[in-house]
C-alpha cells in the first residue's frame, strides 16, 4: 500500500519519467526477440511466413479434408500458383528487418502487457487489484488466439484467394515480396490486437469511459466500425472480412458482459 501512495503522490512529471522507463524495458525486450528471429530467418521465412504460400499447410488440408464431404475440392491443389519476386535492390533486406520487429512484438508481448500493467496497477484500490488478478494471463491468452486465429484462417484464406484469382488467363500473377509479407505480418498482428477487445472495454469500464448501456446502444455503430476495421486489415474479399468481423462481434458481446462486471464491482465497493 505506501507504494502504491508513494506512486500517487508523484507529479506529472514524475510519472513520465517512470512510464519511460517502463517502456524502455519493454523496448529492449522486443529488440532482443527481434535480434533472435532475424538470426533464425530459415525458421521465420521458410516456415512461418511462407508457409501458407505450401499447399501441405495445415489450414489447407483441413479445408481440402473438409470439402470432400460436400462435394467440392476447392481447397485440395498441389501448388499455389503464384511467385514471389524482389523488384528492388534493398527489398529483401527491408523485409527481413520489418519481419524481425513484427516478430520480436508478437514474441514479448506478454512481457510488454506485463511493463504496462506495473505503470498502472499502483493506482488501482487494493480491492481492484484483487479484482484484476489474471489480466495478465487473460490478455496473453486472448492475444495468442487472435495471432493464430489471423495466421491459421484469414492470412491462408486470403493467399488462396488472391493469389490464384485471375481475370484472364493471358495475366500470370508473379507478386512482389514487399505485398505478401506485408499482408501476413499485418493480419496476424491486427487481428491479435483486435481480440484484445473485452481487455480493453474491461479497464475503460474501470475508469468509468465504458458502461455496458453505452456499449449496447452504440452496438450498431460498433458493427459498422468492425466492418470497416475488417476492411481495412483484410484484403479486399469479402469472406476474409466475414471471417474477421464474426469473432469480433463475439468478442464485443463479451465485452458487454465484461463491463457490466465491473459496473457491478464498483456498485458494491461503495
Amino acid at each position: 500500500m505506501n507504494k502504491a501512495k508513494d506512486k500517487n503522490s508523484m507529479s506529472f512529471m514524475e510519472h513520465l519519467g517512470e512510464l519511460r522507463w517502463h517502456l524502455m524495458r519493454s523496448s529492449v525486450v522486443v529488440i532482443v526477440f527481434a535480434i533472435v528471429a532475424f538470426v533464425g530467418k530459415e525458421i521465420i521465412f521458410d516456415q512461418i511466413i511462407f508457409g501458407p504460400k505450401q499447399p501441405q499447410f495445415p489450414t489447407y488440408r483441413f479445408f481440402c479434408w473438409l470439402s470432400s464431404y460436400v462435394g467440392g475440392d476447392v481447397f485440395c491443389f498441389d501448388e499455389v500458383p503464384f511467385e514471389l519476386l524482389n523488384m528492388r535492390m534493398s527489398g529483401q533486406f527491408q523485409m527481413h528487418l520489418w519481419v524481425s520487429m513484427i516478430a520480436g512484438l508478437i514474441i514479448a508481448f506478454p512481457y510488454v502487457f506485463w511493463e504496462i500493467w506495473r505503470f498502472i496497477k499502483p493506482g488501482l484500490i487494493e480491492k481492484e487489484q484483487k479484482s484484476s488478478r489474471g489480466v495478465i494471463g487473460f490478455t496473453t491468452l486472448l492475444f495468442t488466439l487472435g495471432v493464430l486465429f489471423g495466421y491459421y484462417v484469414i492470412v491462408p484464406l486470403s493467399v488462396q484467394f488472391l493469389g490464384t484469382y485471375a481475370v484472364s488467363a493471358e495475366v500470370v500473377n508473379r507478386i512482389d515480396l514487399t505485398s505478401y509479407i506485408s499482408m501476413v505480418s499485418s493480419v496476424t498482428l491486427a487481428t491479435g490486437l483486435l481480440f484484445q477487445l473485452p481487455i480493453a472495454v474491461y479497464f475503460l469500464s474501470k475508469v468509468g469511459v465504458v458502461t455496458p448501456a453505452l456499449l449496447k446502444n452504440y452496438r450498431r455503430h460498433a458493427i459498422v466500425g468492425i466492418l470497416l476495421l475488417s476492411a481495412i486489415i483484410t484484403p479486399p474479399d469479402i469472406a476474409s472480412q466475414v471471417l474477421v468481423t464474426l469473432p469480433v462481434l463475439v468478442l464485443y458481446q463479451i465485452s458487454i458482459v465484461v463491463s457490466r462486471r465491473v459496473l457491478k464491482g464498483k456498485s458494491a465497493q461503495k
